[in-house]
């Protein structure tokens, strides 16, 4: 446990500091994710966004600071704690990592067979379970390569979700999908979110799905390799005066003069 006292922050972020041995990535991070919110890691190309998840996750250790999931310090905790935190997160990535050779119901399983006692027959079923869950009922036995790109996102979330995550991590879900499907796939992740009563961070560059499920941000920069500002999208769009961040959020308004 932490020194400080107990906040209703999902996750707190302090005085964070990353590198990549010598390099300076960010430093100086602090900000709050409140339990249930649709928490937006945005900024420039090559300001550190997937960096920042990954250190969010547990996969790269801080340089400097700490990061808390509910007042629990990720980095001083033995590893076993922190192994069996960290199985409280769904994480999916750009590419989905889903593996080719097995079904779509055998990637979903995947994590079960791993970290639960179940019986292969209940595995079965939790996976035909999430895979409805995010929309692809009777597509348990299609293998990664016959299904659409959007179908794909969708059944890495529903792997993500297989042990039932507080927490859901989501690096550029949008990536390479048509408007169409992207607004679909915000919409799951909005039902989701309140079906779940989860937690949800999303790394995205996508202006229309930080306006449209974001509630809460993080503005990193590049140049000063430091966060800008932090709240709600929306509100950084009306209020936020600092001229990168309205370039960052105004990108849209420029297209369509143009």
């Amino acid at each position: 446990m932490n020194d400080e006292s107990s906040t209703s922050a999902h996750i707190r972020v302090r005085n964070l500091t990353m590198k990549y041995g010598d390099k300076l990535i960010q430093q100086d991070l602090n900000f709050d994710i409140n339990h249930n919110d649709i928490f937006i890691i945005m900024g420039g190309s090559g300001c550190g966004k997937s960096t920042l998840l990954k250190h969010m996750i547990g996969l790269y250790q801080p340089a400097e600071g700490q990061i808390f999931v509910n007042d629990s310090s990720l980095w001083d905790e033995t590893e076993a704690t922190r192994q069996k935190m960290m199985r409280q997160f769904g994480v999916t990535y750009q590419a989905g990592a889903m593996i080719s050779s097995l079904t779509l119901s055998e990637n979903v399983g995947m994590p079960l067979e791993l970290y639960t006692k179940l019986q292969p027959k209940e595995i079965i079923e939790l996976a035909r379970l999430k895979l409805s869950m995010v929309g692809l009922a009777g597509f348990e036995n299609y293998y990664p390569s016959e299904i659409s790109g959007g179908m794909l996102k969708r059944a890495a979330l529903a792997r993500a979700i297989a042990l039932d995550p507080k927490i859901l991590f989501f690096d550029e879900p949008s990536a390479g999908l048509d408007p169409v499907s992207a607004r679909l796939l915000d919409d799951l992740i909005l039902e989701l979110r309140d079906s779940m009563k989860a937690t949800i961070v999303i790394v995205t560059h996508e202006l229309a799905s930080i306006f449209s499920i974001g509630n809460n941000s993080v503005f990193l920069d590049p140049e000063t390799k430091t966060m800008l500002t932090t709240g709600n999208p929306n509100t950084l769009l009306t209020d936020c005066h600092l001229p990168k961040v309205q370039q960052f959020l105004r990108r849209g308004e420029v297209a369509n003069v143009l």
